[in-house]
Parts: C-alpha cells; sequence; structure tokens
C-alpha cells in the first residue's frame, strides 16, 4: 500500500517521488516507470476521435487514484483518489486515512482545519468540503438531507454514522469543478504553469515559428524557457529565443539548442531502392538525428556535410506509435497555395495557417492535396505489430504532413530539396 503525502494545490506523492499539478504527461508516466512492482495495472484513457476535448487521464486501479491531464497542454490538472481504501494518506505529516484511521468528518477537521460549509450535491448525495487547492467528498444519506442548514459539519448522525471520506481531489486554485472533463481552456479551470521543479535543467518550447519564403523552409525560431536563477539566486524562469536554419552544423544547432537528449543514427533507408543511384555502393556514414523530446522536435544532419538538411515537428497525440516520447510542438506554419486562385480557406494574406492542432480534412482542402498517400506502418524489431495502425503521409512543397486515422497531424516534415541544396550534399527521399 503507498503512503503518500498531500500538499494542496500541489502534489501527491513521498520522499522518492511526487506528482505534481502542471507536470507533463510524460514526467508522470517516467514517474510510474520507475515504481514497477510498486505501482501496477496502470491504464491510459484517452478519447480516440476527440483527443483535444476529452482529459487524457492514468489511472491506477490498484492504487485507487487517476491522474487527470488538460488535453491541449498535456499537463496535470487534477490528482483524484476515488478509493481511500487502497491508500494511506498524510498531510504535514499527520495520517488521517489508513486501515487504522478512518477518513471521518472530525478527523478530516481535525487534520486540516475549519474551512467553509460544506457543498451539498442533491443528485449524487455527496457533501464536498474544499480547502484551497484540495477537496474531500462525503456520501450522506438523504434521510440528512432536510435537516441540512449550515454545511456538513451541522448535520446530526447517530453514533458512529459520521460519513467518511469516499474521494478525495487535489487541484490548482480556490475552487473544484467535480463535473469538468473538458480542456482548460473550454472549461475555464485553471491549469498551473510547469513547476520550476520538473524543469529538469532542459528546454522548453513555447512556440516554433516555421521561416519560410513563396514556397520553400529557411528554418525554425523557437521561443523557448528553461531554468535560471534570480538577483537573489533563487530559481526563476529565463526566456530564449534561437533560431536553427538548413545548412547550420551540428556544432551551431548543439549552440543555439544545447546538446540533444539521444544522438540517434538512421541504420537503414528503406526508400534507396528507389533512386536512380540504387545500385551503386551505399555510402560509408549513415545520416544522424539530434533528438530534442521537450522541445518536440527532431534535426536531421547529412553524413557527409554535418548540415541540417530536415526537421521533423512532433504533435504527441495518443492513439500514434511515439505517444509520450517527445513534448508537444506548438508550432505555427503559414503556407502559400501553389495555386493562386481564391479560396475561402485561405486567410487574407494568401497563406494556409497549420498548427499543432490542424485536421488535415481542412488543410488539404484548402492546400487542394490531391495526391494519394504513402501508408506508413511503424514496428520496432522486437515486436513487429503496431496496435495503433498506419499513418498516412501526404508531400507538398517541402512539406511532409504525417496524418492519423482520425484526420490530426501527427507529425510534419519540412526538408531542403535536391536542388536547393550545395552540390557537394547527399540527397535524401523525403
Amino acid at each position: 500500500m503507498l503512503d503518500l503525502e498531500i500538499i494542496p494545490e500541489r502534489s501527491l506523492g513521498c520522499d522518492s517521488w511526487e506528482f505534481v499539478l502542471g507536470m507533463h504527461f510524460s514526467q508522470s508516466v517516467a514517474i510510474i516507470q520507475s515504481q514497477v512492482g510498486t505501482i501496477r495495472g496502470v491504464q491510459v484513457l484517452y478519447s480516440d476521435q476527440n483527443p483535444l476535448s476529452v482529459d487524457l487521464v492514468i489511472n491506477m486501479p490498484q492504487d485507487g487514484m487517476r491522474l487527470i491531464f488538460d488535453p491541449v497542454a498535456q499537463r496535470l490538472k487534477i490528482i483524484e483518489i476515488y478509493n481511500m481504501k487502497l491508500v494511506k494518506l498524510r498531510y504535514s505529516g499527520m495520517c488521517f486515512n489508513s486501515p487504522e484511521i478512518t477518513p471521518s468528518i472530525e478527523q478530516v477537521e481535525h487534520c486540516f482545519g475549519a474551512t467553509h460549509p460544506g457543498l451539498y450535491d442533491s443528485q449524487r448525495h455527496l457533501f464536498a468540503l474544499n480547502f484551497r487547492g484540495l477537496s474531500f467528498y462525503f456520501p450522506v444519506d438523504s434521510k440528512f438531507e432536510p435537516g441540512y442548514a449550515h454545511g456538513l459539519g451541522s448535520l446530526q448522525f447517530p453514533n458512529g454514522g459520521s460519513p467518511v471520506v469516499s474521494r478525495t481531489t487535489i487541484y490548482y486554485g480556490s475552487q473544484h469543478q467535480l463535473s469538468s472533463n473538458t480542456s482548460s481552456r473550454v472549461s475555464g479551470v485553471p491549469l498551473p504553469d510547469l513547476p520550476l521543479s520538473c524543469y529538469r535543467q532542459q528546454l522548453h518550447l513555447r512556440r516554433c515559428d516555421v521561416l519560410r519564403n513563396t514556397t520553400s523552409t529557411m528554418g525554425l525560431r523557437l521561443h523557448m524557457f528553461t531554468e535560471g536563477t534570480s538577483r537573489a539566486l533563487e530559481p526563476s524562469q529565463v526566456a530564449l529565443v534561437r533560431v536553427v536554419r538548413f545548412g547550420d552544423s551540428c556544432q551551431g544547432v548543439a549552440r543555439a539548442l544545447g546538446a540533444p537528449a539521444r544522438l540517434y543514427y538512421k541504420a537503414d533507408d528503406k526508400m534507396r531502392i528507389h533512386r536512380p543511384t540504387a545500385r551503386r555502393r551505399p555510402p560509408p556514414a549513415s545520416d544522424y538525428l539530434f533528438n530534442y523530446f521537450t522541445l518536440g522536435l527532431d534535426v536531421l544532419f547529412d553524413a557527409r556535410t554535418n548540415q541540417v538538411k530536415k526537421f521533423v515537428l512532433h504533435t504527441n497525440y495518443p492513439g500514434h506509435y511515439n505517444f509520450n516520447m517527445y513534448h508537444r510542438c506548438e508550432f505555427e506554419l503559414t503556407v502559400q497555395p501553389d495555386k493562386s486562385e481564391a479560396h475561402s480557406l485561405v486567410e487574407s494574406g494568401g497563406g494556409v495557417a497549420v498548427t499543432a492542432y490542424s485536421k488535415w480534412e481542412v488543410v488539404s482542402r484548402a492546400l487542394r492535396v490531391c495526391e494519394r498517400p504513402v501508408v506508413l506502418n511503424r514496428a520496432s524489431s522486437t515486436n513487429t505489430t503496431n496496435p495503433f495502425g498506419s499513418t498516412f503521409c501526404y508531400g507538398y512543397q517541402d512539406i511532409i504532413f504525417e496524418v492519423m486515422s482520425n484526420n490530426y497531424i501527427a507529425s510534419i516534415t519540412l526538408y531542403q530539396p535536391d536542388n536547393a541544396r550545395p552540390h557537394y550534399a547527399v540527397g535524401s527521399i523525403a
């Protein structure tokens, strides 16, 4: 049984780990993976067709709790303990829930102190006792309802009949909306910023501007933030803006974005057989990728020149093969259509705006993409099945859109066409 400490409006955890409100989904998963054998039977719940409007949930039924994440920001907004019998809970070192201690109304008031009168939900027959950033829910028999006057504490119960907490929620702010199951942007429920304790000396992305001329990409402008120190030598947020372009060296990219989280070498190019030079001897070196997981970005370098030739921007939707590997890249891309005819979906400036939240059916209609897609079915070397199914890749100008079956864009690849590279660079099939 987990023995956990509650900090209202902040976290639930113990000495070795804690789930902090505002932390990213991937960081919560990393904690759970580090506690294999202690935390068991974990489920991830999400909506296939409406991934931006329905909460992303990590359910831990054997421990009686769930973590509820905002589906857009993918950050933790509510911690809910729905089976009090499966976990021990403390506050400021004082245990108020365990097999030996029943979390009655008297026990909660003794541990947490006085608060406003409870709120009664007549449909669910539940009383909610609210503290800032923390709520307790008590099931109350309907026969006590008529005597309700000033709150839960004013009700009279027979000996041993005092209500017991059935559910506890930890959240940010002063009031929790019990019925909320939607994005914070839709419901208005406040969502804290990424806590400084979750920065972990890494760069995090606020926005990515794709720099383009009429029909080709030049590079990316990344608006980022990381941990720094104030004049009082206290941790604080530091904002950074960096630009990376096609043709930049690997040293230049590392100076701008820091060391990558992982360096990956392309072991095999399955599209090589389609090149006119397919029968020639393969090059002695492989192209390689800088993986920046917290930026939602991959940067591909040419094996010979060590210069940037491709960017991959990830949207991190649940149901995709790479889900939870990257944070969502909040990119903003404006594409000028090849055809100049006016169209109602094209903005007044003449460009089609594409973001991580765009649906392909809208984008393709605005750009008039008519070509058939290439089917992409990912699978690992140890597990040749992909439970999430195939995705579909559409090429347009120097962009490849990878689209999921629900019409959301899984990733965008920006590449430098062969005729735009120096003559000594190795061409690639994008």
